[in-house]
């Protein structure tokens, strides 16, 4: 078990464990009570400044990446979120991006394997 990573817009399963959304911005057309969420980690999400850089640079994603990360490192809500694979068998992060791939969930599961959580791909 550990953390894993999906769409907020997929259906919420018993195996999900704790569903925890990690974008800054709520996601457009999902209503909280469909989203099933334990919490809300807005604070974990890349700075409102690097996020509108990604929107506008898309094609500059390993640099995104490398940013988030530097963000990530210094960001005390990103050491919570790590503890919570402690509390619970399973986190999932929920990104409302449609590319399920290239998005900062990604960047932020690779970051907590990284930094001793167990994850999935």
């Amino acid at each position: 078990m550990g953390f894993t990573m999906k769409r907020v817009y997929e259906p919420a399963e018993a195996s999900d464990g704790y569903r925890v959304l990690v974008d800054r911005l709520w996601p457009r057309g999902v209503r909280k009570e469909r989203a099933e969420l334990d919490e809300w980690a807005k604070d974990v999400a890349p700075s409102p400044d690097l996020r509108t850089e990604w929107h506008h640079h898309r094609e500059r994603f390993e640099e995104f990446a490398a940013r988030y990360r530097e963000e990530l490192d210094a960001n005390p809500a990103a050491e919570a979120l790590l503890g919570l694979g402690a509390d619970h068998d399973r986190v999932t992060l929920l990104f409302g991006a449609r590319d399920e791939h290239v998005n900062h969930a990604a960047v932020l599961l690779e970051w907590l394997g990284e930094h001793g959580a167990a994850v999935e791909a």
